[in-house]
C-alpha cells in the first residue's frame, strides 16, 4: 500500500492558474497581488491591517522587532512550541521568559504569567498551539493589568476564533504562517496583523529594507528583506477563497480520528471543543498514556514502518540544545515536558480519505500491541533470571 503522508497542501486547478497568471505578467514582486491579499486576510479575520511577509517566523520577528522589544527586555511565552515563538525574542536580544502549560489545551497556563512578570517585562506571547485558542480574556487581563503588550502567534490558528473574535485579531500584533502544513498555503509565507495604522505602516516599512515612498534607494530606516511575492500571494489569494471549505474537511477528518481512537483506553485524544473558542486543526496530536519515552520511540518506528507518517510534536523550546547551554534543565517546566514526551501526531490533512482514516487507526492498534508485547518481554526478562538464579 502507498505511504500516508503526515501533511499534504491542497492545490486545485485554480490554484495553479492563480500562479500562472502572475507569470504572465512582468511584475512578480511588489504588484498588485500582495495588497490583494492582505485586503482578503482582513476582511476574513477583522483586522484593520495585514502585512504579508516570506514566513511565519519574520511576521514575529517583525512584530517584536516593530513594537521596540530589545536587550534588557523580557518576554512571557510558552516552552510548548515550535522554536520561532521564541527565536524572534532572541533575534532582539531580548530575553524570552517561559511559563508552562495548561495539560488539557496545551496553551501557555494564564494562572502562571504573573508569577513571571519582572519590572523588565515588556510583551506576553501566547501560542495558540495546534489551532486551538489560548484563553485571550485572561491573558489580556493581565496585559491591562500591568501594560503589557500581547503579540499573538496564531501561526497554527487560522480560522481559530476565541469569543468570536480571529486568533490573531486581539492583542497588539498577531502573525500567521502559511507553509504547506498549514490550512492553507502560499508555498512559504507569512502575515502579521494589527488594528494600529501606525505599527502597520512601520511593518510595511521594515518588511521591505526600510523603504518608505520617496524611491527605491532611499531607506528611511533599517529594514529587512521580509517580502512576499506576488506570485505567493495569489496563491494565498485562491487558497482564500477556500478557507472554510479547508477547516470543513479538516473538521471532517478530525472527527474521524476522534470516533475510531475513542474506545482506545491508552490514547489521549486532543481537544476539540472550548466553551468560548472555535479550534481550527492544525495537526491531529494523540498523547500515549502510559508510555516512556523509548516506547514512544518504538510505537513512531512501527507506524513508519507500516507507511504511516508521524511525528513528535514538540521538543520543549527550552530542551533544546541551545537553551539547554543558556543554563535550562529537564524539570524546568514538568508539564511541558510530560506532555511533549508522549505526542505523536498522526497524519493530517484536508483530503485524507476516511480509509485512509481506519489504516491509520488499524495501525495504531497494532503499534500499541507490538509495544505492550516488548515491554512485557522486557519485564518479564529479569524475573525469569531471578527464578532461573534460584
Amino acid at each position: 500500500m502507498q505511504p500516508i503522508p503526515l501533511s499534504r497542501p491542497d492545490i486545485s486547478e485554480a490554484d495553479i492558474e492563480a500562479v500562472v497568471s502572475v507569470l504572465r505578467t512582468p511584475q512578480l514582486s511588489l504588484g498588485p497581488r500582495v495588497p490583494a491579499f492582505e485586503e482578503a486576510l482582513c476582511a476574513y479575520t477583522g483586522a484593520r491591517h495585514a502585512t504579508a511577509v516570506s514566513s511565519g517566523t519574520a511576521a514575529l520577528h517583525l512584530a517584536v522587532h516593530a513594537l521596540g522589544i530589545g536587550p534588557g527586555d523580557e518576554v512571557i511565552t510558552t516552552p510548548f512550541s515550535f522554536v520561532a515563538s521564541a527565536n524572534c525574542v532572541l533575534f532582539e536580544r531580548a530575553t524570552p521568559v517561559f511559563v508552562d502549560i495548561d495539560p488539557a489545551t496545551l496553551n501557555i497556563d494564564p494562572g502562571a504569567i504573573e508569577a513571571a512578570i519582572t519590572p523588565r517585562t515588556k510583551a506576553i506571547l501566547p501560542v495558540h498551539v495546534f489551532g486551538v485558542p489560548a484563553d485571550m480574556d485572561a491573558i489580556q487581563a493581565i496585559a491591562n493589568r500591568h501594560a503589557l503588550l500581547v503579540i499573538e502567534d496564531a501561526c497554527e490558528a487560522l480560522g481559530g476564533r476565541w469569543r468570536g473574535r480571529a486568533c490573531g485579531s486581539i492583542g497588539m500584533a498577531g502573525t500567521f504562517a502559511f507553509y504547506p502544513n498549514k490550512q492553507m498555503t502560499t508555498g512559504e509565507g507569512g502575515a502579521v496583523l494589527t488594528n494600529d495604522e501606525t505599527l502597520d505602516a512601520l511593518m510595511k516599512s521594515l518588511r521591505n529594507q526600510g523603504r518608505e515612498s520617496l524611491g527605491w534607494l532611499h531607506h528611511e530606516r533599517l529594514g529587512f528583506n521580509y517580502r512576499l511575492s506576488d506570485i505567493n500571494c495569489a496563491l494565498g489569494l485562491s487558497q482564500l477563497a477556500r478557507i472554510e471549505e479547508f477547516l470543513a474537511a479538516r473538521r471532517r477528518v478530525a472527527e474521524l480520528y476522534c470516533q475510531q481512537l475513542a474506545e482506545i483506553d491508552e490514547i489521549e485524544l486532543p481537544i476539540s471543543r472550548l466553551a468560548n473558542a472555535d479550534v481550527s486543526w492544525f495537526v491531529f496530536v494523540i498523547r500515549l498514556r502510559h508510555a516512556t519515552s523509548g516506547q514512544r520511540v518504538a510505537f513512531m518506528e512501527y507506524l513508519r514502518m507500516h507507511g504511516v507518517a508521524c511525528a513528535n510534536y514538540f521538543e520543549p523550546i527550552h530542551l533544546q540544545p541551545y537553551f539547554r547551554r543558556m543554563g535550562y534543565n529537564p524539570g524546568d517546566f514538568p508539564v511541558s515536558e510530560g506532555v511533549s514526551e508522549r505526542t505523536v501526531a498522526l497524519p493530517f490533512f484536508n483530503r485524507l480519505e476516511p480509509d485512509d482514516v481506519t489504516r491509520v487507526v488499524n495501525t495504531v492498534r497494532q503499534a500499541l500491541d507490538a509495544t505492550a508485547q516488548s515491554r512485557d518481554r522486557s519485564v518479564g526478562r529479569p524475573a525469569l533470571q531471578a527464578s532461573i538464579d534460584k
